[in-house]
């Protein structure tokens, strides 16, 4: 639509008059305003759903992951260490709301984004919560595991790599890896646009939260759903309306593990260790899946 208005802009920009150029270029502008709006409204959710009294008692920044506590809630995201843009959070991030803190997860840096998905984790993935408490009673099993019935002779598409994938899904299935730094037998992460629509079943990280790829891969997703996996996966009910059909994410039971290999004094445990793997679906939330 946006890209037909403008092709009519410039063929009667010679026989009409200036000011109604003008106003058709504002049409253009304002329409680019509200896809852009409505690209972070998914956001914006899950950071106004965090009730202004919670505020971050702890905020920790690892090589390799991010935590976030408010109060018995423990938040992880994968730590994204590109700094290209400018800082706006200030150097200790204890004592703000935690939904001021969320709100960073929008941030063009990514590092802050970081702490600031993980500050969003904190409140939905916390234990105390509804959606949290009901993913607890599974069995604990990795994601793909739990998938390894259903996606048998389907296609499968997994944004990311993930700890032993192909040993669980590489003989049963037609799987395609998609990544940022691709190896040997992975496609490329701009295959998605070509790839994802194909698919009967697509997997992506939650660090596609991080990078702000989440609402793109949604969208070409749409037709059987995207599957989130790992600890960066916010277990919020509202994902569910923006097309996600399951949220495999991390709930930490153990603040002083995590804390120790966060900050890099436990470099021998791995972090599924400091908690249990847990799944949200939309009817488990008693939201149906469309």
């Amino acid at each position: 639509m946006k890209n037909r208005l403008y092709g009519m802009v410039c063929v009667i920009h010679k026989y009409i008059p200036y000011c109604f150029v003008c106003f058709c270029c504002a049409i253009v502008e304002a329409m680019d305003q509200e896809k852009e709006g409505a690209l972070w409204t998914l956001y914006d959710e899950l950071i106004q759903g965090i009730p202004p009294e919670y505020q971050v008692d702890e905020a920790i920044q690892g090589k390799q992951w991010t935590m976030v506590r408010s109060g018995k809630g423990v938040g992880l995201a994968m730590t994204l260490a590109i700094e290209t843009r400018p800082v706006h959070l200030p150097v200790s991030c204890v004592g703000m709301a935690l939904g001021a803190l969320a709100a960073a997860a929008k941030s063009w840096n990514f590092a802050e984004a970081s702490l600031g998905v993980a500050a969003i984790n904190a409140y939905w993935s916390a234990p105390e919560h509804i959606p949290a408490a009901l993913s607890l009673q599974g069995n604990g099993d990795d994601a793909f595991t739990v998938y390894r019935n259903q996606v048998a002779g389907k296609k499968v598409a997994v944004i990311g790599h993930f700890y032993h994938l192909e040993q669980i899904l590489g003989g049963i299935c037609q799987l395609s890896i998609l990544e940022k730094r691709p190896v040997p037998g992975d496609y490329p992460d701009s295959a998605c646009e070509f790839l994802l629509p194909l698919q009967d079943y697509v997997f992506a990280t939650g660090v596609t939260l991080t990078n702000k790829t989440l609402p793109r891969l949604l969208e070409l997703s749409c037709h059987t759903g995207l599957i989130l996996v790992g600890p960066s996966v916010p277990l919020a009910p509202s994902l569910f309306r923006w097309g996600v059909r399951d949220l495999q994410g991390f709930v930490v039971t153990d603040l002083e593990l995590c804390r120790a290999i966060v900050t890099g004094e436990n470099q021998t445990a791995f972090i599924f260790e400091t908690g249990k793997r847990v799944g949200l679906t939309p009817e488990m939330a008693g939201h149906p899946f469309q």
